[in-house]
């Protein structure tokens, strides 16, 4: 078990590989009562054509599949594992991303049990053709309940835009014609190949002896056969900026306009962990000194009656994407749409991108970071989700501080780009 201590923030983190391939994070916290355990397959929406373990060939499977496969779990033969959870104290849910699947609890008591009943769930799949119709009526009307929020369609909008071809423009969840098509052994093949142990990570953090937990960890492994790990082959639709949409609208029943402007990340990101992270928190300083609500840039578009508290911005970054959305409601969305576009396009230019600016915003960075560490819940949600090879969320700190002007320049340079932009509008239904 590797023991890697962070003085700067005052945490021990212990590692291990099982010999299952299975990565362990144990993060003791001696002054909390509360325990989170966190089992995360490095499997989300956008992974749906792939080479099936033990195959040679593609297959593509229907889009949603994993969102469904993350409801599906949770029903077994004998019961629901809710109630089990519940019976033993502790509360569990689970959510799918678009790169990764997480399955979780909380408690404060019965750790060992309830991180017994977290893994062995995960690691027992049980689907049925009569389980799977039933469930497609469940997902179909959370389908429809996302078709009918303005703000979610604003962003799969965007990301149609930029990702045409890319799964990552579809939902989540999918379509009720694509998840009407799914069937128990697409489901298993999907299991068998995404939640081998090689492809996940369990992080459990809070009151615990870590020799103890990760002793018992082992042994719970260890009484398991798994097949050999293989690589995963996954298959991802090139594409380029000019299959860029540049703009496209939707009407909706809503009472006031919205806008997004996207911008399609055309360059090479950093491949080494650190850098990686370096990257996107050097990108996210970047947009905060450009649009942040204390910037000269946001005060002017607001005095200017161009946007409201609604605009908002962020950037997002993992596997074959990264890209940034600015925007929000605006009686004039088109003009809006053309200021934050020539902000971005002159940003190496902007008066915000001064070293003064850039101090206090990795100033008020670290503080809000540190604030986020007082929460078992944020550290346990964010860990898998900010994990860049060896570095971790508490790396962060270290790379903050780390990031200079010339670096914030540089990314204005190669991030930024015309051909990169595009505009969505959301117009209210005449």
């Amino acid at each position: 078990m590797h023991k890697k201590e962070y003085p700067q923030i005052n945490e021990v983190l212990y590692t291990e590989v099982l010999e299952n391939g299975l990565t362990v994070y144990l993060l003791p916290k001696a002054e909390y009562n509360k325990t989170y355990g966190l089992f995360t397959t490095n499997y989300g929406s956008i992974d749906n054509e792939f080479v099936p373990i033990g195959e040679k060939d593609f297959v593509k499977v229907p889009d949603g599949i994993a969102h469904f496969l993350e409801h599906k779990m949770f029903e077994k033969e004998d019961g629901d594992v809710f109630q089990q959870f519940g019976r033993q104290g502790a509360s569990a849910n689970a959510f799918t991303s678009f790169t990764k699947t997480s399955y979780l609890f909380s408690t404060t008591d019965q750790v060992e049990k309830n991180l017994e009943t977290l893994i062995n769930f995960v690691q027992e799949p049980y689907f049925t053709k009569e389980t799977v119709d039933k469930e497609k009526g469940i997902i179909g009307q959370e389908i429809q309940m996302y078709l009918d929020d303005s703000n979610w369609r604003l962003f799969f909008g965007t990301l149609g835009n930029l990702y045409p071809k890319h799964p990552l423009h579809i939902d989540i969840a999918g379509t009720v014609e694509s998840i009407g098509e799914i069937t128990a052994k697409d489901l298993y093949t999907c299991y068998n190949t995404f939640y081998h142990p090689s492809n996940m990570t369990l992080f459990v953090v809070g009151k615990m002896d870590p020799e103890a937990m990760m002793t018992f960890i082992r042994d719970n492994q260890a009484a398991k056969t798994f097949t050999k790990a293989e690589p995963i082959k996954r298959h991802f639709p090139k594409e380029t900026a000019a299959d860029i949409i540049k703009e496209s609208s939707l009407e909706m029943t809503i009472s006031r306009s919205k806008v997004i402007v996207g911008l399609k990340g055309l360059d090479e990101v950093p491949t080494d962990g650190k850098e990686l992270l370096k990257y996107k928190t050097t990108a996210n300083l970047l947009f905060q000194l450009l649009f942040g609500n204390t910037s000269q840039n946001y005060l002017n578009l607001y005095n200017e009656g161009l946007l409201d508290d609604s605009f908002g911005y962020e950037f997002n970054l993992d596997r074959s994407f990264h890209f940034a959305d600015f925007g929000g409601d605006s009686d004039q969305p088109e003009v809006l749409a053309e200021r934050i576009e020539e902000i971005l396009l002159t940003a190496n230019e902007s008066l915000e991108v001064t070293e003064e600016n850039l101090s206090l915003l990795k100033k008020k960075m670290i503080g809000k970071y540190f604030q986020s560490l007082n929460s078992l819940e944020y550290i346990a949600n964010q860990f898998s989700q900010s994990l860049y090879g060896e570095t971790t969320l508490f790396d962060t700190p270290e790379v903050i501080e780390s990031v200079q002007l010339s670096d914030v320049k540089n990314l204005a340079q190669t991030l930024i780009n015309q051909d990169g932009l595009s505009r969505f509008f959301m117009y209210p239904k005449k």
